[in-house]
């Protein structure tokens, strides 16, 4: 494969592999981005190919206006939404869309995931978010890049930063997740998917269960994530 992006496609390949290994897409719905910062351009996965037929030469290049740099073959339909989170926020590296069950029940539910529990607060101490249901002059619009609007304002409503809470649902749609890289941003969504499972279990047998306590939250957090963090498994 002779491309300047022969590594970043490599990347997203390899992450978009990861991501149908781990349960989280069916058929072809599902993708992952991996980003570029020097180049201003990230890899995604190319529409409709099924995961056993993907190659790493098959990935699309694309910049941030959504033009593409390199490739044959038409960008994943979610490649505008992606293009808006790299844009504006700068520290990601990865970005994913599942349609894993739990994650979209939850978003078709239009309910942010309690923080019932520590495996929740292992990875973030807020409630994981679901961005309410595009407005109906945003649909009509440029419906992908909309939904990149509609995650942004999400976050700036309620007072969160994408680099503490890095996974969303996307009401009556499904998950986004991302992070560093593009392996981290399904390693969230995989994460995201368990903890979704998890809540609505919780709900299950105790349907007034109560919420985790900020003691337990912070303790768990901090022990992995804060100045003096000490906890892997």
């Amino acid at each position: 494969m002779s491309s300047l992006y022969k590594d970043l496609k490599q990347e997203c390949y390899e992450a978009n592999m990861q991501l149908n290994a781990l349960n989280l897409v069916v058929y072809t719905f599902g993708n992952v981005s991996a980003v570029d910062r020097k180049n201003s351009v990230f890899a995604i996965k190319p529409s409709g190919v099924p995961y056993e037929d993907l190659k790493p030469e098959d990935i699309v290049i694309v910049d941030f206006d959504n033009n593409i740099i390199e490739g044959s073959m038409r960008p994943s339909s979610d490649t505008k939404t992606h293009a808006y989170l790299y844009k504006n926020w700068p520290n990601i590296g990865g970005v994913a869309h599942t349609h894993a069950t739990y994650s979209v029940a939850w978003a078709q539910s239009q309910r942010d995931i309690p923080i019932f529990g520590t495996t929740h607060a292992d990875h973030l101490t807020a409630d994981i978010p679901c961005a309410p249901p595009m407005a109906d002059s945003l649909i009509e619009g440029n419906y992908e890049h909309n939904t990149g609007i509609q995650i942004l304002d999400c976050f700036k409503e309620k007072n969160l930063s994408y680099e503490e809470v890095e996974m969303v649902l996307i009401g009556n749609h499904g998950p986004f997740a991302w992070g560093k890289n593009a392996a981290k941003a399904v390693y969230n969504s995989k994460v995201l998917e368990v903890v979704a499972e998890m809540a609505y279990l919780t709900l299950q047998i105790n349907p007034n269960a109560p919420r985790l306590k900020d003691s337990l939250i912070k303790k768990h957090y901090n022990r992995k994530h804060g100045k003096d963090s000490y906890y892997g498994q």
